[in-house]
């Protein structure tokens, strides 16, 4: 699978984007509630997936959810205020294009919050996704991972493409630099916020067109819906691809006890 125009690819997007349209119809028919988390590092490809997610789904029972920087207003209310208007309604599901969670590992490694915030955020964060599942809703939260040289490349290609340089951001420009940083923060975030209930899931995003494919997968073999199964194309995602943080960890740690 080596492009978008792979002729595999294409064939396998269709069938499983067959198989989003089965599951959306029993959210809708069914009252069902689905949140999907899109989280990860800059150009790591969160909404480009967000987008095959969502190409061929009723617009009418969906909404793609990317808040852009908080206002006066925003930055003096509960943190989580704004977020929970873009909560789905019965019948309906949500894609976060990034999150709550901006404020687990960008805004600390940017300053744009205070020690005192971020701590605060961490202590709040699971009980409030405890109390989301338990009211009903199925939430799902990916974190799409690339490694450094992957990411330098396509903010190159960003900066070369004028149909690319909307992307370009402020955060963007210190990716690189503060590489470091957000590693530490996102490894925090998993450590205290990965929980039974609510697990992260890392896709690997260096591939992007398996990274669409694997965490489509991973949707809909974590779903329940009429229907399931019928254009016979793989639900389950490939190992390695798609790993739960806790199984990933674990993974490194035997690594590097054999080193």
């Amino acid at each position: 699978m080596k492009s978008d125009s792979d002729p595999q690819y294409q064939a396998e997007l269709k069938n499983l984007q067959r198989e989003l349209v089965l599951l959306q119809q029993h959210v809708a028919n069914n009252n069902k509630r689905l949140l999907i988390i899109f989280e990860g590092r800059d150009a790591a490809g969160k909404g480009g997936a967000i987008r095959h997610f969502t190409r061929h789904l009723n617009p009418r029972a969906m909404r793609v959810i990317a808040l852009p920087k908080p206002t006066e207003k925003e930055m003096g209310q509960w943190f989580f205020q704004r977020y929970f208007l873009g909560l789905p309604n019965p019948g309906e599901i949500i894609f976060f294009d990034r999150s709550w969670y901006n404020r687990a590992v960008v805004e600390p490694v940017m300053g744009f919050c205070t020690p005192d915030q971020y701590e605060e955020f961490m202590m709040q964060v699971n009980d409030i996704e405890r109390m989301l599942i338990n009211d009903g809703i199925q939430i799902i939260k990916f974190w799409f991972s690339i490694n450094r040289g992957a990411q330098k490349d396509r903010f190159e290609a960003r900066k070369s493409d004028i149909l690319k340089q909307w992307k370009l951001s402020t955060v963007d420009a210190l990716a690189q630099e503060k590489w470091d940083e957000f590693t530490y923060y996102k490894e925090q975030m998993f450590e205290r916020t990965h929980t039974m209930k609510s697990p992260w899931v890392i896709v690997n995003g260096n591939n992007k067109p398996r990274a669409r494919l694997e965490s489509i997968r991973y949707v809909l073999s974590q779903s329940e819906y009429d229907r399931k199964g019928e254009t016979q194309v793989r639900l389950e995602p490939l190992p390695g691809s798609v790993t739960h943080f806790d199984q990933a960890y674990l993974e490194a740690k035997r690594a590097s006890d054999k080193l």
